[in-house]
């Protein structure tokens, strides 16, 4: 099926050189529906707060060895109530594979305070809340919104940054932008399956490194 689809798009090649915004944008939502058509979430959770914890391990670090690593975590504390029974020398010696382990091992102690004192130890709904909890910026709170909340966002990480300008949907300049850019080409209704595909295409066709344009996908035929 897969080769049908390409084979499809290479005899109407002609037609994707020099696509304006518009074609390219319809382009990159069918071309990754036909490769990801149901883009399963990278890090490994059982709820909330433990994906709460994950994205946050994830800033820097591969979604693999968060994978490897949380495991490890919750079973000592998969919960705000049990969290804070650690130390944050505790935590800092768990998540040290992942990096930056100081400032995030105050984070997951801190905000899990935090969510027992203010929220019941519950993970809360919004935007406004989230970034004001430790650790956690826009980006990360995207991402929980998005995937846990089922609320429309569209998280911008490194790979999404790369892609958007490469495919010409935006300048590049910063994360930020690219995020207003990808909201305002992209309809709303895709934004949450959408962030995933883009990412799994990045890590498997279109890496920063020795990427081929002429053997990817999409960039071989946007021109």
């Amino acid at each position: 099926m897969l080769e049908d689809f390409f084979c499809f798009r290479l005899k109407r090649a002609s037609i994707f050189v020099g696509m304006n915004k518009k074609e390219r944008v319809d382009f990159v939502i069918e071309t990754l529906e036909t490769l990801y058509p149901n883009p399963a979430i990278p890090l490994d959770f059982k709820d909330p707060y433990t994906f709460l914890i994950a994205v946050l391990l994830s800033a820097q670090c591969t979604d693999k060895r968060v994978n490897l690593v949380t495991p490890h975590l919750f079973r000592k504390a998969d919960s705000p109530k049990r969290m804070v029974k650690l130390t944050v020398e505790e935590i800092e010696d768990i998540i040290r594979p992942c990096g930056l382990a100081p400032a995030k091992s105050k984070a997951i102690h801190g905000l899990s305070e935090i969510l027992l004192e203010k929220y019941k130890g519950e993970v809360p709904d919004s935007f406004e809340t989230l970034e004001e909890l430790p650790g956690v910026g826009h980006k990360t709170a995207s991402v929980i919104m998005t995937q846990v909340f089922g609320k429309p966002a569209f998280p911008v990480d490194t790979h999404i940054h790369r892609l958007m300008h490469r495919w010409r949907l935006s300048n590049g300049k910063s994360v930020e932008q690219t995020e207003r850019d990808a909201k305002r080409l992209f309809p709303q209704s895709t934004w949450n399956k959408l962030h995933l595909q883009i990412i799994y295409f990045g890590r498997e066709y279109c890496p920063a490194r020795g990427h081929r344009k002429e053997l990817c996908p999409i960039c071989s035929k946007i021109g």
